[in-house]
């Protein structure tokens, strides 16, 4: 403990904070289910409650024998409570869904109208906890976790010929869902502004299933289950306090792809 009390107290602590907060900003960058958030709740040191919007654009990449890059633009309402040290929140929101290359035909006796699967509009739900450690007036260090579940199915037709016989077929994307927990340091600095970074471990899967098997299309073997790629990432973000409550937040991700986000929260 007296090593990482001499590491957040260090001088250069800022300026990593401040220029991680600059390279995801540069980047692009955000996630599922929304923000991770600063490791202290933005919420009232008394304690109360607090509602808030967000939006954020993701990019990550699944495996299953092949990696498929995943793209989600997300919208968000929240709710949560939390008091000086810990909170506990919950999200509604929807999203999008766009896989890359998901219809494009492996072999040239199936052709297909297009390569990407997309679908709007599907519902999902989050439900997250953090708890924050205090070192001083500037410094602290806290944890998370949060998870979230889509309610409903992706889904898009494709038609095309295989053998110059025509087709058509749908793509479902079922249960997808992930879970997240991270650890982050913060620097409180001018006006209450609070800067933090940290690593973060997560899981996220889904089935995929078509409606028809098309031989030379990537999931033509049945329904098969997809994973994210790699299970630990970076994040970073700012936290700005703004008039009478609101506050303005905005958080960039890495692992295999870059993603941002931004909230404005409103505490009671």
């Amino acid at each position: 403990m007296n090593f990482m009390k001499w590491i957040i107290h260090t001088k250069g602590l800022k300026g990593i904070l401040i220029s991680a907060v600059i390279l995801f900003a540069v980047n692009g960058t955000a996630a599922a289910g929304g923000l991770f958030g600063p490791p202290q709740p933005v919420s009232r040191e008394a304690g109360g409650l607090r509602t808030g919007i967000g939006y954020g654009y993701q990019e990550d990449q699944y495996r299953n024998d092949t990696d498929y890059t995943i793209m989600q633009r997300q919208l968000y309402s929240e709710l949560g409570y939390g008091v000086k040290n810990w909170g506990i929140y919950g999200r509604f929101g929807v999203s999008d869904l766009k896989i890359l290359d998901a219809f494009r035909s492996t072999q040239t006796s199936t052709t297909t109208s297009k390569n990407d699967f997309k679908d709007d509009r599907k519902f999902f739900g989050t439900l997250g906890g953090q708890r924050f450690f205090p070192f001083s007036r500037t410094f602290g260090i806290g944890a998370f976790v949060q998870g979230s579940y889509y309610f409903q199915d992706f889904a898009e037709d494709i038609s095309g010929s295989q053998n110059g016989t025509p087709f058509t077929t749908e793509l479902k994307v079922k249960n997808l869902w992930d879970v997240n927990l991270g650890i982050g340091i913060q620097a409180t600095i001018l006006n209450d502004t609070r800067l933090y970074v940290g690593p973060y471990l997560y899981h996220s899967q889904a089935r995929i299933s078509p409606s028809v098997n098309i031989p030379g299309l990537p999931f033509s073997a049945g329904e098969v289950t997809i994973r994210n790629k790699t299970s630990i990432g970076g994040f970073s973000g700012i936290d700005v306090p703004l008039a009478r409550g609101f506050h303005l937040v905005v958080e960039g991700r890495y692992s295999e792809r870059f993603s941002v986000g931004t909230a404005v929260t409103y505490s009671y």
